[in-house]
């Protein structure tokens, strides 16, 4: 893999990882992962068979993303966040391929540290997940959501900042209109 940084303690075995990539030390990406340009795979990360990441995608230290889970461009996973794909795991029951449950993080979305993401959701664009949240249930484009069960708290910006309640981004002057409650914000 030429254009690919591996650290000499780190573990990758996809073909198909993107030019500019970086993989640290104590990371694995297993056979089968697609990993887009320019990722970040912090130290002791896992990325396994099935996984897809986008391009720019930044996975930081100690996060698990598995099978099913698929993070188009741009998204930021903090430290330690983990995703399930399995609603009934048993250890002694083996399942096929199918049996797996999908997860899609949109572009741009942020999910914080210790975050963690039940399986069949989709996190919106630009949306923003807090520290500790448990996501069980979609998250619509650019909401800020915190808590276990996460619920929405406001709207953010693609800058990350919060919005007012004008839709309106004090940080970088970006105006949002509501497409749905359940779909988010779009640029007005």
């Amino acid at each position: 893999m030429s254009g690919v940084f591996v650290h000499e303690k780190a573990l990758c075995e996809s073909d198909e990882v993107g030019d500019g990539t970086r993989v640290w030390a104590f990371a694995h990406v297993l056979p089968g992962a697609k990993v887009g340009r320019d990722c970040n795979i912090c130290d002791g990360a896992f990325v396994e068979t099935g996984a897809v990441l986008g391009d720019r995608v930044t996975v930081k230290n100690g996060t698990l993303v598995f099978s099913g889970v698929t993070c188009e461009d741009e998204v930021f996973l903090g430290p330690n966040v983990l995703f399930t794909n399995d609603f009934r795991p048993r250890a002694a029951i083996r399942k096929g391929p199918g049996a797996l449950v999908d997860t899609v993080v949109r572009r741009g979305a942020t999910l914080g540290a210790g975050t963690v993401v039940v399986c069949g959701v989709e996190v919106g664009g630009f949306a923003f997940a807090g520290a500790g949240s448990v996501v069980t249930k979609d998250v619509p484009a650019h909401a800020f959501v915190a808590g276990n069960p996460a619920r929405r708290k406001g709207w953010v910006c693609e800058c990350a900042e919060r919005l007012d309640e004008a839709l309106h981004c004090p940080a970088c002057g970006l105006d949002f209109v509501e497409i749905g409650a359940d779909k988010g914000l779009t640029r007005a």
